[in-house]
């Protein structure tokens, strides 16, 4: 039986962040109540917590790498690796389906079939190979600070387009979380921009507006090309982003 808030007690909302963490990593959690998962898209608000998350383990990782002297390409490589272990790899897995059924179709019903196919193309090899490449230099290249800045900001860029775009169909990850709220949508982008700007100062808010128009250019295509956004649409938009806001960071150091 589904729970209320009052039903949850005073800290109700708390049971958002194990919820989120469970839906957007493979991170090891112990078994939550059903209560916690009551209200699906409520807990975008703590998806740039979820960054936050990460981007400390990965930090950790790097202090660690680097101690034992490997080059910086080395340890930009071996953080991707662990940030895609750590996610299960679903947002690569978006942009190689966002890639695939955009580009490789002529009609939305034809691309959304492509998009739920579990084969991968030549567009999503392609997307793959370019943007990890762009993502293994940024991770290389930004200090700790910057990385949890990336993944924050990255989170924070799909709350938007949740409540934005409609489902494209009916059916998928997406469509079962929910759209979310314009509140917690706001809360999202506020912890992302502010969690950013105390990370790497004003570089933080030029980051968050560059995240902010790959989402934007990413939910335009989406719009046109399908008609709303899907898990999918979703993971790429994460992926991107990320990327963009590494990129950035990278440029103005």
């Amino acid at each position: 039986m589904q729970q209320n808030d009052s039903d949850m007690g005073r800290f109700g909302y708390l049971w958002d962040i194990p919820a989120a963490i469970v839906l957007l990593t493979r991170l090891p959690m112990p078994p939550l109540p059903d209560h916690a998962f009551a209200h699906g898209a409520r807990a975008v608000w703590a998806y740039p917590l979820v960054g936050l998350v990460l981007g400390l383990i990965l930090s950790v990782l790097s202090v660690a790498l680097a101690g034992l002297g490997l080059p910086a390409m080395a340890v930009g490589g071996i953080l991707l690796g662990a940030l895609i272990m750590l996610t299960g790899a679903m947002h690569e897995d978006g942009l190689a389906d966002t890639a695939d059924g955009l580009w490789g179709g002529h009609a939305r019903e034809r691309r959304l079939e492509i998009m739920k196919d579990s084969r991968i193309g030549a567009y999503g090899v392609l997307a793959l190979i370019v943007v990890m490449g762009l993502r293994w230099i940024g991770l290389a290249e930004v200090d700790w600070a910057g990385v949890i800045a990336a993944l924050m900001l990255s989170r924070a860029a799909m709350p938007p387009l949740m409540l934005a775009l409609p489902h494209a169909r009916n059916s998928g990850l997406s469509h079962a979380v929910g759209t979310a709220p314009l509140g917690t949508v706001i809360v999202a982008v506020l912890i992302g921009v502010v969690g950013a700007m105390l990370l790497v100062g004003i570089a933080g808010l030029f980051a968050a507006l560059i995240a902010g128009a790959v989402a934007l250019v990413v939910g335009l295509i989406a719009r046109a090309k399908i008609g709303g956004q899907t898990g999918d649409i979703l993971g790429a938009t994460c992926v991107l982003s990320e990327v963009a806001v590494l990129l950035t960071l990278v440029a103005i150091a």
